[in-house]
């Protein structure tokens, strides 16, 4: 049989298994389907219920606008899908193409995709995070628990960490003028996503909208009442604020406990794998079967030199769980790279913040149009003189522009597009905080001498 016919086969027949039942996991079924894959299909999910669309969740679903449960990603088409829903995957058994579900059933695959996401890094102390008052904002119950505790009204909210996701809803709180302190422990708010300027932008942004932002602290304790509801909140420079709703939002821990003992290439940066989303083993060799897509995925890009980049973009786990479902069902030559370029948003403070780009991928900085002090501006990233990055404060409509200087590797610092140049233009280095996290996860050993004995073992760190 050629490889022709075997593939025909498995598009008819065959059986795709799909962990991680959320957007990327949504798409890829819609397109896997869209592409002629009539086999079975089976989703798995930790959670019960449809997939939701997450970014609402700190925007409309916390002021009131959209309700938790109206956030259901719409159906682009039916999937025909069998669903398995509130149970986590538990393992993966790659000799036998075996999912394990932590009720101890397994679920066959001829192929798999990956597409576990992130969830909420919990506040460390584990009687202090459960503390009345003290939430996190991931799932759509989260959202609805804070939601109801902003509208009660509380004498102030303690965000710790000022990052989009906190930076967001610190706005929503002002909106409804609820006293907010926000507690970051870098420079300044956004510091670690788009540099030490944009930053100091945010933080007068912040301060002018009555936030009390408290920059290079760490909170050490959430201290609470005889009836367990967090009071007050202790810092590492002494001080203290009371406050009875308290939000963590110190970013995600990609979903990826489940693949410990695969023998795939797991990390706390996400699986990774080549950029047709097919999963790297351990040694580094690509997998036929096995694809990631989404937050979880750990993918080189050509545009950044090859570097593994992961992202937790919401458009960006569209165009990968597209990707990754044409690439199941196609032959080796007529695969997909997954190429675009990612985008992100945010709305805070009545400021649309857009993004192409990788703008942590960069040395400099310099802000090409508009004007800082109106908040209507673009600022250009370049990385060794091309530009790699563009950052928007309510003028979006220019990123195409950027898009295109990206794609086409161009000259660093771009020339203005409009007549609005700052006359003060100036690159500066873009001064990201070192990296925390890469002396953290699996590291390896090499064994074996000849070429057909070598193998690398994941050795684990005990913390």
């Amino acid at each position: 049989m050629s490889t022709a016919d075997t593939l025909q086969g498995f598009k008819r027949d065959g059986r795709v298994v799909i962990v991680g039942a959320s957007l990327a996991g949504l798409r890829a079924a819609e397109a896997l389907r869209d592409e002629g894959f009539t086999g079975k299909l089976t989703m798995i999910g930790d959670e019960l219920g449809e997939p939701y669309d997450r970014p609402p969740l700190s925007k409309q679903v916390l002021t009131g606008w959209v309700p938790a449960d109206g956030t259901t990603l719409p159906r682009r088409r039916d999937i025909d899908a069998e669903w398995l829903l509130g149970v986590p995957a538990d393992g993966l058994d790659l000799a036998n193409n075996h999912v394990r579900l932590a009720d101890g059933r397994t679920v066959p695959f001829d192929r798999m995709l990956i597409s576990t996401g992130v969830r909420a890094r919990p506040w460390p102390v584990e009687a202090e995070a459960a503390l009345d008052g003290v939430f996190v904002v991931r799932t759509r119950e989260d959202a609805a628990g804070l939601q109801r505790a902003v509208a009660a009204g509380p004498s102030r909210v303690l965000i710790i960490g000022a990052g989009f996701t906190g930076s967001e809803i610190a706005s929503v709180c002002r909106e409804r003028d609820i006293p907010v302190t926000v507690a970051e422990l870098a420079p300044s708010p956004l510091v670690g996503g788009l540099g030490a300027m944009i930053g100091e932008i945010a933080a007068d942004m912040q301060r002018a909208h009555g936030v009390d932002l408290r920059c290079g602290v760490k909170v050490t304790q959430l201290e609470g009442d005889a009836q367990g509801r967090v009071r007050r909140a202790h810092f590492s420079d002494g001080s203290t604020v009371d406050a009875d709703v308290v939000v963590v939002a110190l970013g995600g821990i990609r979903n990826t406990e489940w693949l410990r003992d695969s023998g795939l290439a797991v990390g706390v940066w996400g699986v990774a794998c080549d950029a047709g989303c097919r999963a790297f083993d351990l040694n580094g060799l690509v997998t036929d079967d096995i694809f990631v897509a989404g937050d979880v995925a750990r993918s080189p890009n050509p545009m950044y030199e090859y570097r593994f980049i992961s992202l937790e973009h919401w458009a960006n786990a569209v165009e990968q769980a597209e990707i990754a479902a044409h690439n199941m069902v196609s032959t080796q030559a007529n695969r997909w790279p997954h190429l675009s370029i990612p985008t992100f948003w945010s709305i805070q403070f009545g400021v649309n913040i857009k993004s192409v780009g990788v703008p942590t991928y960069a040395d400099e900085v310099v802000v090409t149009q508009g004007s800082v002090a109106d908040h209507r501006f673009v600022a250009a990233y370049g990385y060794q003189g091309r530009v790699t990055a563009a950052v928007s404060f309510n003028n979006a409509k220019w990123l195409d522009h950027y898009r295109q200087l990206i794609e086409r590797a161009a000259p660093f610092p771009p020339p203005c597009p409009t007549p609005d140049q700052p006359l003060d233009a100036k690159p500066v280095p873009v001064d990201f905080p070192g990296p925390t996290l890469l002396a953290q996860g699996a590291t390896v050993v090499v064994t074996g001498h000849d070429p057909g004995e070598r193998r690398v073992t994941a050795m684990r760190q005990h913390r």
